[in-house]
């Protein structure tokens, strides 16, 4: 009689996976039966998400990624652990707001570095480890990433220069099935959007303004930005490279 040797589940690394974007994310992949490496710079929430997926398929590894190597270590987990890796959602980042005139040299170096270089880092760690088997990489960009706000001027950079890699990349990896697209939140309903408006003197005034200037009337919550990840990482997406997918309620359609 021959024994059947189950499939080894499908497998994603999510950065930035302890919070917001990211932890919804990596619920959601777990849900459509990923087994899940998160990581992040908060072992406490990350090993507490680790627990809540369950430990058979997920794990949590804390890293900075801002470090030379950290990616090409967070790769090696995952294939050590799981054997495999089709998924990667580049999601770390950092906000930055700040009158572009007056902003140090050195803001605009920090945020470039977890932004950018290490998102990029993260891209070509997963690349390598892909090369073989193929796999889908999401970058979390921006809404800002295409339209101009005041005081958001080093971070919208710091995402167009994600935005423009994401197609660039993938007609670079295209050879190797590796499929490279970006999803690009408007304004989410995340702790730091609750910790912005909630700064403010008329909380709720702040909060309809914002709403009013959405087409469709409300902010994004996390699991919209979260079910279009899901859809670029499934076989669904399987003939999708290069793309920017707006979450944004039509934002940048106006």
């Amino acid at each position: 009689m021959t024994s059947h040797v189950p499939t080894p589940p499908r497998v994603a690394l999510v950065t930035g996976a302890t919070s917001g974007i990211g932890a919804e994310a990596a619920r959601r992949l777990h849900q459509d039966g990923f087994a899940v490496l998160l990581t992040g710079r908060c072992g406490e929430r990350g090993q507490a998400m680790a627990r809540e997926l369950g430990s058979n398929t997920a794990c949590f590894v804390p890293a900075d990624l801002t470090r030379d190597g950290e990616p090409d270590r967070l790769l090696d987990c995952a294939l050590d652990r799981f054997g495999r890796v089709d998924a990667v959602v580049n999601n770390a980042a950092a906000d930055h707001t700040g009158e572009l005139l007056n902003v140090p040299t050195d803001e605009i170096r920090d945020t470039f570095e977890i932004n950018t270089f290490a998102a990029i880092a993260v891209l070509q760690a997963a690349g390598r480890a892909m090369r073989q088997s193929g796999g889908s990489i999401i970058n979390v960009t921006s809404r800002l990433a295409t339209v101009g706000v005041p005081t958001m001027s080093v971070y919208s950079a710091s995402k167009g220069a994600m935005k423009a890699l994401t197609a660039a990349a993938a007609v670079e990896l295209a050879p190797y099935n590796i499929r490279v697209n970006a999803v690009a939140p408007g304004m989410t309903r995340t702790p730091l959007y609750e910790a912005w408006v909630s700064s403010h003197k008329d909380p709720e005034a702040l909060a309809r303004k914002v709403a009013d200037g959405i087409p469709l009337g409300r902010l994004a919550t996390p699991q919209d930005v979260a079910g279009a990840i899901a859809f670029l990482a499934s076989p669904s997406a399987d003939y999708i490279t290069g793309i920017t997918l707006p979450v944004d309620g039509g934002y940048t359609a106006q």
